[in-house]
């Protein structure tokens, strides 16, 4: 999961697929990371907490990191928030760079269209919910789709 700072969408993302994929006995590694470095090193931000935690996870022992061209290979597959994301993944690949392991993280709920999860910082409060309601969704769409069959409905 790769959002700009890693602090808002994508530890929301990490948090809420690693819940899911425990409930399922999914023996997954579950990450996330920014591709900028604004925030390394701090845990995500207290909205993205509260949110989570409102629905029973707790992301608060998270960490931001910046995300890194070796993570294309350590990971099967890497899920960009945003087309401003997914530039930077493939400005910090290189040029030649193998990116079939990455997609848009909406393209889940909506494939083929490239959508971006909306960034919640540049709002209130208020922005997080339906933020989570959204990641939730395509989390849910991923463990169907890649791990526990037809476990969710």
């Amino acid at each position: 999961m790769v959002c700009l700072g890693n602090i808002c969408r994508s530890p929301i993302a990490e948090g809420l697929l690693r819940d899911r994929a425990g409930r399922y006995g999914l023996d997954w590694m579950v990450d996330s990371a920014g591709t900028n470095g604004y925030h390394t090193g701090k845990p995500p931000h207290r909205h993205s907490q509260e949110v989570c935690l409102r629905h029973g996870i707790d992301i608060s022992e998270q960490r931001a990191r910046r995300f890194e061209k070796k993570d294309l290979a350590r990971y099967d597959k890497i899920y960009v928030m945003a087309g401003d994301v997914y530039r930077d993944v493939q400005q910090i690949a290189g040029k030649g760079a193998d990116l079939s392991n990455v997609d848009f993280f909406l393209n889940e709920l909506h494939p083929g269209t490239d959508r971006s999860v909306p960034d919640p910082w540049y709002g209130d409060k208020d922005g997080y919910l339906p933020v989570y309601k959204m990641i939730e969704q395509a989390c849910d769409i991923i463990i169907r789709k890649y791990g526990a069959g037809n476990a969710i409905r």
